[in-house]
């Protein structure tokens, strides 16, 4: 990439490559203003500069080391594209460093890069630049067969078949060419020097010269192609304001900008009492990263192919929800900077509302998607504003919402009380015990209380918790929800008043490690009550039986010949990444056999269709918990081991659904182990 002689023989190169070069980054700059960071600004504050320096590493993992692309290849789901996307990646980021070096360097001052690398190093640089641009050429074009031709399923989506991305293969495929046509020119030229060694280069400049050019047309030849190579370059810059590939700019500054606390913790409304809207329903009322998000999206469709709403016909899709926010603050963007008010809605008109109800909160596609997009946050947000603005929610998530505020629980109907689980065992219970007399409060949680099926995972947890000499207690009739169904449903006020009722009883008892049973309330009361002041030592039931079996103050003894297939429950393992407790109390138990739900399981669980309020919810179409049940029944295990109580619901149901009953059933890993110790 030698650059040539001065324009016209008079002026000096380095002014004509300067002065394209400020005009591009001058458009450049002009345009990511004018069509991205101004209508970004337009979203309300977010506090997302805190641990720069954490910030920072993690962005570099994410970005140099495209650690999110690399977590997509599997050989198993024979998803190879993330290989293909480094290999593009990391050219590109060769290519730019070899315009620093031997366009704009050179192009400045000739010996700069022999004086950089010395001539041996400029020699081997530029046969590996040949190399690349040779491999990327071979990337892109399994890229575009991959897109037009096998097309995979999150590749059959419209926005992932526009134009734009073969405007961008094509672009970037010129820039590759063209530094193979102008190292060829410049060795057909017959010009030596450490550049000539390009090996790629070499093999087209013999082709050049077989076919009869002489020097002085390949001389010619050298210095079009560099220049057209230059312009391309240049004009990659100013296309990408306009292109999907603003990823490229918008990207880095997201994952800089990413969520640092645990996956399934959503952000509270500060100040509610004095909060003038609620939730998300016209732009300003999105936080920046949020709109950031949208122009983040690299529209590869991985949220979308690994949503469960998604892959079971409902209308939710993550990425179109990301893009038709987005969509909409470009549409309406001279409204909207003039503050005005846009005739078309949000919700409603861009996002339609069933999408926003469809969601189950279940982190698939925060986990899979390469950039750090937090679609959930959206999500909620509008959730919030349909709920806390509009008053409007489905009819069931209303009656659910009403009983908590009435009744402390979402189970509308229930004839138990707090107090029938355990009746007739020996539970201290605060309140009719000294605070003093217990190490640890076991949080019971409403569906192991008030739900008959899931009581028997209370009184499993009681009987392994007194085997093993932990010394705890319950609230009892005191215990309420945490407010968790109601949060996720989008009524962050209901959500918020619980949430003090339980700091308040907690702090009175002056509570300091909590035990929980149900994923749900794990995640709330760890990573949610301390945003409004209650922070406390949380576990699930998981970690400390794990814990206290490596201890051997419990022995599994009695053999239970069963196989487990286990199902992890999206808030246990995608949110909190809890993965081999369960599976290790599981490995504890004599005679169990624990096999995987394999590729869907630990970090690509399938949810079980329980989340996001969706317990409470009526569901259209094909179900969710039956195609999980479908997961466990194709691994001909006769046991879904789980470690939650609505997982367990919805496997139950599944399977009578499917009518496998008989041969088939659902347990929590608390019923199986207190079946070995007995």
């Amino acid at each position: 990439m030698v650059p040539p002689g001065d324009i016209f023989g008079v002026i000096p190169i380095w002014i004509g490559i300067y002065l394209a070069l400020l005009v591009a980054l001058s458009l450049h700059g002009y345009l990511l203003y004018q069509r991205v960071f101004r209508l970004i600004f337009l979203g309300k504050t977010a506090a997302r500069f805190d641990q720069p320096i954490k910030r920072l590493i993690g962005a570099t993992l994410i970005v140099l080391g495209q650690r999110k692309v690399l977590q997509s290849v599997s050989l198993t789901r024979r998803d190879l594209a993330g290989l293909g996307h480094v290999t593009i990646f990391l050219g590109f980021l060769s290519m730019v460093l070899s315009y620093g070096i031997l366009i704009f360097g050179d192009g400045a001052w000739r010996p700069f890069s022999e004086t950089l690398l010395t001539s041996t190093g400029v020699r081997v640089f530029t046969s590996y630049i040949d190399i690349v641009a040779a491999v990327v050429l071979l990337a892109l074009l399994w890229a575009l067969v991959r897109r037009w031709v096998t097309k995979p399923h999150r590749l059959t989506f419209d926005l992932t078949r526009s134009g734009d991305a073969v405007i961008i293969v094509t672009l970037i495929a010129s820039l590759m060419a063209f530094t193979l046509l102008t190292e060829a020119a410049y060795i057909a030229a017959g010009k030596g020097g450490p550049a000539a060694s390009a090996p790629i280069g070499g093999v087209i400049a013999r082709v050049f010269e077989g076919a009869g050019m002489g020097q002085g047309v390949a001389n010619m030849l050298q210095g079009l192609f560099w220049w057209i190579h230059l312009m391309i370059i240049l004009g990659f810059a100013v296309y990408i304001p306009f292109s999907k590939h603003m990823h490229m700019v918008a990207s880095p500054l997201n994952a800089f900008f990413r969520r640092l606390e645990p996956r399934g913790t959503l952000s509270p409304i500060k100040d509610l009492e004095q909060a003038q809207t609620f939730g998300a329903g016209r732009i300003p009322d999105f936080t920046w990263k949020e709109l950031l998000d949208g122009y983040a999206c690299a529209v590869c469709g991985r949220c979308t192919d690994a949503c469960p709403a998604n892959l079971t016909g409902k209308v939710l899709s993550p990425m179109h929800i990301v893009e038709n926010v987005k969509g909409y603050l470009v549409e309406h963007k001279s409204a909207l900077i003039k503050g005005e008010a846009p005739d078309a809605a949000v919700i409603g008109g861009a996002i339609p509302v069933q999408a926003l109800w469809d969601c189950l909160t279940c982190g698939a596609c925060v986990y899979e998607c390469p950039v750090t997009v937090e679609h959930i946050d959206s999500i909620v947000d509008m959730r919030r504003y349909l709920v806390l603005e509009k008053s409007e929610m489905p009819e069931m998530a209303m009656n659910a919402m009403m009983n908590m505020e009435q009744r402390g629980h979402p189970w509308r109907g229930t004839t138990f009380t707090r107090s029938d689980w355990y009746k007739g065992l020996d539970i201290k219970v605060l309140g009719e015990t000294q605070v003093s007399d217990i190490d640890v409060l076991l949080w019971v949680g409403c569906t192991p209380a008030l739900e008959q099926r899931s009581q028997g995972m209370a009184r499993a947890a009681a009987a392994v918790l007194k085997r093993a000499g932990v010394n705890f207690g319950i609230l009892g009739p005191q215990e309420t929800c945490t407010g968790d169904p109601a949060r996720r449903m989008g009524n962050e006020y209901l959500y918020q008043t619980m949430a003090r009722q339980n700091i308040e009883t907690f702090n009175r008892y002056n509570i300091k490690k909590i035990v929980t049973i149900c994923p749900h309330c794990f995640n709330t009361i760890k990573n949610e009550y301390t945003q409004l002041g209650g922070n406390y030592q949380v576990e699930h039931y998981t970690e400390l039986v794990s814990e206290l079996i490596r201890q051997g103050k419990i022995k599994p003894v009695k053999t239970i010949e069963t196989k487990v297939a286990y199902h992890d429950s999206c808030y246990l393992g995608r949110h909190n990444g809890v993965y081999d407790p369960p599976r290790e109390i599981a490995k504890a138990i004599p005679g169990v056999q624990l096999v995987e739900m394999e590729p869907r399981c630990r970090e690509r669980g399938f949810c079980c269709g329980a989340g996001g309020g969706h317990m409470w919810m009526e569901e259209q179409g094909v179900r969710v918990n039956h195609v999980r049940t479908g997961h466990f029944i194709d691994t001909k295990a006769n046991t879904v081991g789980v470690s939650c109580p609505f997982c367990l619901q919805m496997f139950e149901e599944g399977i009578t659904a499917k009518g496998v009953q008989d041969s088939k059933q659902a347990k929590d890993l608390l019923e199986i182990l207190v079946e070995s110790l007995e």
